[in-house]
């Protein structure tokens, strides 16, 4: 990549950042001989490139927008995201018919209506901002907002400049949920000497294993309990080694495909908890299960124009 190979200069000039990138532009295509078609470098520098936020990115595309080899490679990467969204979609809205079926959550949740804003030409920054103004004053007393749109539209990014712009804030993710439940439906299989699969996640078991965790203050901070099946201890305690475990992240997927319900219905009782303490509870995902989370202040990114989202990709990957 084009920061690892910059590293190896002392003080790398503009032309030579340039240059970087464009080699990586030719690995990544099979090229090889870099075409250096341009003349002066523009806003591109070891330090910008080593910031590593929407703010290189968007001078990657800036210095590249006009570049066949980068346009190949975007429009490659957008047909690919584009894919990928699809298929996520499909399998989401597989798991969310069987907790509809089994009468976890309704088919059809009451939507309240949602604002989009279309990122194109804007940085994250300018979007977090038109976002907290649309919010007014409702984050002063706590509230929860969910943000949805098709990957590459900067959601992570955003969400993460509105967790440091707005007053006790908190992003809450869904991962941490299903890895909990993962870990107790292995438990319970190697007690019983059973493989874990699909069939074996009957509705009483998984009734059994919602009921071992519970969200509320621990030692004067919102977490997650695991209690029961053999263990007692805080998610927040056990992130990072339990949960990462090899037995829970190869059956993550079994678990998800049966639970989609349950862990849409915990998350929101959670994010309800956290708003009436005074937290502003940030949510950012899939439509098909933010849906199911009631609040008035709900957002979708879009991009008028999707190869965007490819060129995003394509200049995350040429930087490294």
């Amino acid at each position: 990549t084009a920061l690892v190979a910059l590293k190896e200069q002392p003080q790398p000039s503009p032309v030579a950042v340039r240059d970087a990138l464009e080699n990586a532009l030719a690995e990544m295509l099979g090229s090889l001989v870099p075409d250096f078609s341009f003349g002066q470098p523009g806003v591109l520098n070891m330090a910008l490139l080593e910031a590593g936020d929407d703010s290189t990115t968007n001078a990657i595309i800036a210095e590249f927008k006009e570049d066949q080899k980068f346009l190949r490679l975007s429009k490659k990467e957008t047909d690919g995201i584009m894919t990928r969204d699809e298929e996520d979609d499909a399998k989401l809205a597989a798991g969310i018919a069987k907790a509809v079926a089994k009468g976890v959550v309704e088919k059809d949740p009451p939507v309240e209506s949602t604002c989009a804003i279309d990122v194109l030409g804007k940085s994250a920054d300018a979007v977090a901002e038109e976002i907290a103004d649309r919010l007014g004053t409702a984050p002063k007393s706590g509230c929860v907002l969910v943000l949805h749109g098709l990957s590459g539209t900067g959601k992570g990014t955003t969400v993460s400049k509105l967790e440091a712009a707005l007053p006790r804030a908190a992003c809450w993710s869904n991962g941490n949920v299903f890895r909990s439940l993962t870990l107790l439906a292995v438990t319970h299989c190697e007690k019983q000497g059973v493989p874990l699969s699909t069939a074996v996640l009957t509705p009483a078991l998984l009734k059994d294993l919602m009921s071992c965790l519970e969200f509320g203050k621990f030692n004067g901070k919102f977490d997650i309990k695991i209690k029961g099946h053999g263990f007692d201890m805080l998610v927040s305690e056990v992130a990072n080694t339990t949960l990462k475990e090899p037995r829970v992240g190869r059956n993550i997927p079994t678990v998800a495909e049966v639970t989609q319900g349950e862990v849409i219905k915990f998350a929101g009782a959670a994010a309800d908890a956290m708003r009436a303490d005074g937290m502003n509870v940030l949510m950012e995902g899939r439509a098909q299960t933010l849906d199911y989370i009631r609040t008035p202040h709900r957002f979708e990114l879009t991009l008028s124009d999707p190869i965007i989202i490819g060129m995003r990709r394509a200049a995350q990957r040429m930087m490294g």
